[in-house]
């Protein structure tokens, strides 16, 4: 890892749970416990998305410090079956990046059958092995799509892509990876396009998701004064849509609804800046390289990958992880002054 591209978190051995409850869930000293797992599998991606990767991309990490996929098993398995996770969500970098991803899907869909397990995903490649991760235990993706201009999703993502994209969406659909999210992230060069990407989730029959863009680029280019915000959108597309608010049916659902003419289908908003929902997280993450992430905006990590490979029993490395989230973060403090953005781009935490 270099300090400029990848960034450098603060990796610890040890953690305190001094006045933690006795119990086996991810409880932190907020009264919060995550149940919903985010697994980054890779920094590698096909894209390079202004808001998330340097042009040249993010520098590699070396083989030897990246999971392997029965490591990632291993640990998935202990999330469920020690500390109540009940949603688990893969990736990157592009998780398609990976060409065990197969493998890795049906290792966990046997360790721990019944729970969803879900693929965050430019889909680019998504055509060719959507069947194959479906028949290995994918439920579900969600792809990332910001603007449906062929010229625009160039300068975007700096590759011209997007029939690939379509594809494998489509394909998503027809192998039955359901339901099937769009998620586009709002800047001043796709806010005039958002109602056309809507108009095209709704033909489509997919949901769309737009998310308020978070200080998480690699060339730390973000300014909140140049944010757009979920008021700013909704004032945009009311312009061609009705839109009468619905909210949230789970409290650490990240997305408030809109219904949209009248319903049934819903566009969501992630106000991650404007309407934090820190208080209401249920998120736990591991990075690529093994260690627990406890929030996007800290970085401070506990490392799982050395005691794992050292020989650590499951009660260990849980206990390690349990220690991880119990020193979670209140929340990302973005309005606050002096704030400051995490050291590693959000191609380098995972979604």
């Amino acid at each position: 890892m270099t300090t400029v591209s990848m960034g450098i978190p603060q990796v610890r051995r040890g953690v305190s749970l001094d006045g933690r409850p006795d119990t086996p869930e991810l409880v932190d000293r907020f009264g919060r416990v995550a149940r919903d797992l985010r697994v980054s599998i890779t920094e590698k991606c096909s894209l390079r998305c202004t808001y998330c990767m340097p042009e040249e991309g993010l520098p590699p990490i070396p083989i030897e410090n990246l999971l392997t996929a029965a490591e990632i098993v291993r640990l998935v398995t202990i999330a469920v079956h020690d500390l109540g996770v009940r949603e688990v969500r893969f990736t990157g970098g592009e998780p398609l990046m990976r060409a065990d991803l197969e493998e890795l899907i049906a290792g966990c869909a046997a360790a721990v059958p019944g729970i969803p397990l879900a693929m965050t995903t430019n889909a680019i490649g998504l055509e060719h092995r959507a069947r194959r991760l479906a028949r290995a235990g994918l439920t579900r993706v969600n792809v990332s799509l910001d603007s449906v201009d062929r010229r625009h999703f160039a300068q975007l993502t700096r590759r011209d892509r997007l029939p690939s994209v379509l594809a494998g969406i489509r394909a998503a659909a027809d192998a039955g990876l359901a339901p099937l999210k769009i998620n586009a992230v709002l800047m001043p060069e796709t806010l005039p396009g958002a109602p056309d990407l809507l108009q095209w989730c709704l033909e489509a029959g997919v949901a769309l998701r737009f998310i308020e863009e978070m200080p998480l680029d690699a060339d730390h280019n973000w300014a909140r004064e140049h944010m757009v915000s979920a008021e700013r959108l909704l004032a945009v597309l009311g312009e061609r849509f009705s839109l009468r608010e619905i909210g949230r049916e789970d409290p650490s659902a990240p997305a408030e609804e809109w219904s949209v003419d009248g319903g049934p289908q819903t566009v969501g908003i992630i106000a991650s800046v404007t309407r934090s929902f820190c208080a209401d997280c249920d998120r736990t993450r591991l990075t690529a390289e093994g260690t627990v992430r406890s929030c996007l905006f800290s970085d401070h990590e506990v490392d799982l990958r050395g005691p794992l490979r050292s020989g650590a029993d499951d009660a260990a490395l849980a206990r390690l992880w349990r220690g991880a989230m119990w020193n979670k973060w209140a929340g990302h403090g973005i309005g606050a002054e002096g704030f400051e953005p995490p050291e590693r781009s959000m191609g380098a935490i995972g979604g």
